[in-house]
């Protein structure tokens, strides 16, 4: 069986954003692993490919071993079809079978399960013409599955799901240096420390409460202490830090201060202290000393969050901190509000007092206003040295994405500067 990773609709990608800017629903991250991950552990398929947004399919290509956007995939084989939207909890569906297709109550594509005589019939150029073929061929029916609408869904079951995979790996124990003295309270088999993992003394791993993964090459500074639920990923440094229960760390990250039920995607610096909480922060992002966010309101009511600078979504919880788009940048001491939206690609200072709820893509803000700064080529030349200082490079098809995202995040960046330059008038 094929496995083939699809998209939702615009609209609903949009719910993800800032963080669905650079990066297919699949590809986010909660717990452990990514979506795509978890589908792909869940139903082992002998190949997995994918269709993604155009504008980001050839930078995807680059760093990714399967296909990308090529209808090849689409025949030859027995086939599933599955949004990434789809929680791998409750995707009950067998992976082959009799066709059909699964469609929710507005009519996305759910899933799509076709036999490789039917998927052959289904000859098309495109993802959209080959499942409007498929819908005349095999019996489409509607389906109620658990899916993820934002990207606080994934905030806030991160612990959940870090104790879930954490059982499903069945790994505990020591592989990699634990030096003492150092603490393990709760169940030593709740507690999982990967070979290459250097664990200094004077570290606390707190499991009373859940487990704690450090993957390999994880390197935990002293006077650290990490509560589980929690997962830090492969080559991350946690220096000093206050990790509290539910984190989800990615890969070469740098973590330092108070850090509660959040996920860092990956090679993200929160060096130095100040709090996050409750909060999604995308990769290549750097969050200066004392860079701190709420994620509880004072009257303890739930929390919105402004999504594109005028849709106003309210999250049903009153624990939601801040949305933090790739490549980012903070000055010391900035201050985000509840349920601030900070866009990708942006550069913020300080005001010495919490910043306005939504910050655009590409904004310099500067003074309490958005601005266009010195422009987006700088920008890109500062995300091409931050991805040099981990061996990676910064790539012609990344920049082509990044100027599609620049244009696709136009209209509320527009209003802000203008916003912005009406307040500087008045000064």
């Amino acid at each position: 069986m094929r496995l083939i990773l699809i998209e939702p609709s615009a609209a609903k990608r949009a719910d993800f954003e800032p963080l669905s800017l650079s990066r297919p629903i699949w590809q986010l991250r909660c717990g452990m692993t990514s979506l795509g991950e978890k589908l792909i552990a869940k139903l082992r398929p002998a190949e997995t490919a994918c269709f993604v947004e155009p504008y980001m399919a050839a930078f995807l290509a680059e760093s990714l071993t399967m296909k990308v956007n090529d209808p090849a995939t689409l025949a030859g084989a027995d086939l599933l079809l599955v949004n990434g939207r789809v929680k791998v909890t409750g995707f009950d569906v067998a992976p082959t079978g009799a066709g059909e297709i699964g469609v929710g109550d507005d009519g996305e594509v759910m899933y799509a399960r076709l036999s490789k005589a039917e998927a052959d019939k289904c000859k098309a150029d495109t993802l959209e013409a080959f499942l409007a073929v498929a819908k005349k061929i095999v019996p489409v029916k509607t389906v109620n599955l658990p899916v993820w609408n934002y990207t606080w869904d994934l905030v806030l079951q991160c612990g959940e799901e870090i104790t879930r995979e954490f059982k499903a790996r069945g790994r505990s124990g020591v592989e990699g240096t634990l030096e003492q003295p150092s603490a393990i309270r709760g169940d030593p088999k709740n507690v999982y420390i990967a070979p290459g993992a250097k664990i200094h003394p004077m570290v606390v791993i707190d499991a009373e409460h859940g487990p704690v993964y450090l993957d390999e090459k994880v390197t935990v500074h002293p006077f650290t202490r990490i509560e589980g639920p929690c997962f830090i990923g492969a080559g991350s440094i946690l220096l000093g830090a206050k990790c509290r229960e539910g984190n989800s760390i990615g890969p070469m990250c740098r973590i330092g201060g108070e850090v509660e039920e959040s996920i860092v995607h990956g090679h993200s610096n929160k060096y130095h202290d100040g709090f996050l909480g409750h909060a999604y922060v995308g990769e290549w992002v750097n969050l200066g000393a004392l860079t701190t966010n709420s994620d509880l309101k004072n009257d303890y009511s739930s929390v919105s969050v402004i999504m594109d600078g005028k849709r106003t979504v309210d999250t049903g919880s009153t624990k939601v901190g801040s949305l933090i788009g790739d490549h980012t940048k903070t000055s010391v001491g900035v201050l985000l509000n509840t349920g601030s939206y900070v866009g990708a690609m942006a550069l913020i200072m300080a005001t010495g007092q919490p910043l306005q709820k939504f910050l655009p893509s590409f904004a310099w803000l500067i003074d309490g206003h958005v601005t266009k700064g010195f422009g987006r080529k700088q920008l890109y030349a500062t995300a091409a040295i931050a991805k040099s200082r981990r061996g990676a490079k910064w790539t012609p098809a990344e920049e082509a994405m990044w100027e599609a995202i620049f244009q696709l995040t136009a209209e509320p960046r527009d209003a802000a500067i203008q916003k912005g330059r009406k307040a500087m008038l008045r000064k």
